[in-house]
């Protein structure tokens, strides 16, 4: 868990996917998330946690539904959203918290 704080204490937004490598829309967002990394470059960092190999995490989180999507900013939510986006939306939200 401090590892987390680690990761999401910044200040460019940080996007993160909870996904698992079983679940069809999880894995569907595979390309989404690959092309909204390359597009934000530097501007904010994209992460994605396995929720199978990080229970605790995703517990402390309620992660229920998957995928889901979270935005921090300065290690705050400012944003999220379970299921399936497509990049141009998620680039979009991502650059409001910039």
């Amino acid at each position: 868990m401090s590892k987390f704080g680690e990761l999401i204490d910044t200040q460019v937004p940080v996007l993160i996917d909870f996904f698992t490598e079983w679940n069809e829309p999880s894995v569907a967002m595979n390309e989404v998330i690959r092309h909204v990394a390359a597009a934000l470059g530097d501007k904010a960092r994209v992460i994605k946690i396995d929720v199978d190999k990080n229970q605790e995490l995703a517990d402390a989180l309620r992660i229920k539904g998957l995928p889901t999507l979270m935005i921090y900013k300065d290690g705050q939510m400012v944003w999220r959203q379970s299921g399936e986006l497509d990049a141009n939306t998620l680039i979009s939200l991502v650059q409001e918290q910039a």
